[in-house]
């Protein structure tokens, strides 16, 4: 992508499609945000430990976790609603599991069903995740490589509006309902959740109106290959194979091979006696028929997209990969105990909601409309290795702020500067997976390339609460500036790769194959 004038980067974002993305962004953001950070609050204000809303946190895997069933909507269409279109079926389904998931959540008292509200939770993690896969394979087939930052940027707009109602507005609905850090009242975070799922209606009636995306004849011959059984078998069988090998792995760490090695006891009373033992053989077998010829051939729609993008890139792929894995890493740890942070600190809802959530979201309006500008007229790498400084360098702010406690001016530094830093950097991040994009593949691969960059964080951000109970806020927040120096070695290598092969004028991102489309405008 070649570098452009200001005008011409202006111009980018007059179309009627980064509105449609606007609102799409907007439903994106809510129920994310209301089964992460939100219950988060939720979760702490009635008196649920912090390394239980830490691993409650793992709930997120399910965005990390969701290529796993992304050839489902780039290959088959939805029976009765598919008549909506490829795309907006698949959307109005997700929606609606995401309204009637969060007003269950809201009838679930985590003093009494934590349980039940933690797999509410989990539904609408899932639903959300499939959401976000349709809009992302929309925004790609709806325009071309040169108006992506644009939409990212409006994308990112939406997506933030709804982060402020589900988190400062949020607060301030439980506040207002009654339920205060010194007197939690269930009632008023049920009332929370209802009106919140009522928000998400006018993004399912944005879905009924806007234009499905015109469908290529090569990706129409492309969806062809596989019937629907053969995919969701494929999905399956991912998924046995995902959970069998941590499986494997964790019951033979469980195994008591000491017993045979140094105690005298023979192989077979570990087959009899030792469970772990048996559990290892049971997912050993299981790991195996996976990887097995007829297991290798189930996996085939998963796998397609895949070979697609190693194929392309070859060797690359991996340097590719380990960026994608670890650009976001020090603000996703980090923002797991952030709002735990800011009451442990002694601000009141009022302070994180009219500070955090009220002033954080102009800055970050700021940054991803700053970061869209600069990757039109830079280029990607340049921003995105600016965005991955600037990200973690905030996190050393959250350090001072740790140490002079519940200071307000220090806060509206601190989250000004962090929030226009992720602005910037997840615009940036966002079209940099655009363009690595395979539009054959377009709902598989995106989603495979976001959950790559979700994964490893989110595993180490179930750790958090861990993690600030053994080393203190002002170590914790040292270690999450510290994950992001390995992003900034990746995009470094990776830029001088690039200049050396294309030179130093040359936008350093490779070509992936883009099959014509007509761009379709929405109405």
């Amino acid at each position: 992508m070649p570098r452009k004038t200001w005008r011409a980067a202006l111009a980018a974002y007059a179309s009627p499609s980064t509105l449609v993305l606007l609102l799409l962004g907007f439903a994106a953001g809510l129920p994310y945000m209301l089964v992460f950070s939100t219950l988060s609050v939720w979760l702490r204000e009635a008196g649920v430990a912090r390394e239980t809303i830490g691993y409650a946190s793992l709930i997120g895997l399910a965005y990390a976790f969701k290529w796993v069933w992304s050839p489902l909507l780039d290959q088959w269409r939805l029976p009765l609603l598919g008549k909506l279109g490829r795309r907006r079926s698949w959307l109005v389904l997700s929606q609606t599991l995401v309204i009637f998931g969060l007003i269950g959540m809201g009838f679930c008292d985590p003093q009494k069903h934590l349980s039940w509200l933690i797999a509410i939770a989990v539904v609408v993690a899932f639903a959300s995740a499939t959401q976000d896969i349709a809009v992302d394979a929309y925004r790609l087939e709806i325009a071309d490589d040169s108006r992506q930052a644009a939409l990212a940027a409006s994308y990112m707009s939406g997506y933030r509006v709804a982060a402020l109602l589900a988190t400062a507005g949020a607060l301030f609905f439980a506040e207002g309902f009654g339920s205060t850090g010194f007197n939690y009242k269930h009632s008023a975070w049920t009332g929370t959740y209802v009106l919140f799922g009522a928000l998400m209606i006018p993004a399912l009636l944005t879905t009924l109106f806007m234009r499905e995306p015109p469908v290529p004849l090569r990706t129409q011959l492309q969806a062809g290959r596989y019937s629907f059984g053969h995919q969701l078998a494929s999905v399956f069988v991912l998924i046995v194979l995902l959970v069998s090998v941590p499986a494997l792995g964790t019951q033979l760490y469980n195994t008591d091979f000491a017993s045979v090695l140094f105690g005298g006891a023979s192989p077979l009373d570990l087959l009899l006696e030792d469970r772990a033992f048996l559990r290892a053989i049971l997912y050993g077998l299981l790991t195996a028929l996976c990887l097995s010829t007829m297991g290798r051939r189930g996996l085939a729609p998963v796998l397609t997209p895949v070979n697609d993008f190693v194929l392309r890139y070859r060797w690359q792929a991996f340097l590719l990969l380990g960026l994608i894995a670890t650009y976001r890493m020090s603000d996703t740890v980090m923002g797991v105990m952030a709002n735990v942070f800011y009451i442990d600190q002694g601000f009141t809802k009022d302070q994180i909601a009219g500070v955090s959530k009220i002033f954080g979201l102009i800055m970050t309006l700021i940054g991803a409309g700053m970061g869209g500008l600069l990757i039109v007229r830079f280029g990607i790498l340049p921003i995105l290795f600016i965005g991955g400084v600037a990200s973690a360098a905030t996190n050393l702010l959250f350090v001072m702020l740790a140490d002079m406690g519940a200071n307000l001016q220090m806060l509206i530094v601190t989250i000004s500067l962090d929030n226009f830093s992720s602005g910037m950097a997840t615009s940036a991040f966002v079209a940099y997976l655009s363009s690595l994009t395979n539009l054959k593949f377009s709902a598989t691969q995106y989603a495979l390339l976001s959950s790559i960059m979700l994964l490893l964080p989110r595993l180490i951000g179930g750790y958090s609460g861990v993690m600030v109970e053994k080393f203190g806020y002002h170590n914790f927040f040292i270690i999450t500036a510290l994950l992001g120096v390995p992003t900034l070695l990746l995009i470094a290598l990776h830029w001088y790769q690039e200049n050396r092969r294309n030179g130093p004028n040359s936008e350093p991102q490779p070509a992936p194959e883009r099959v014509p489309t007509q761009v379709a405008e929405e109405s």
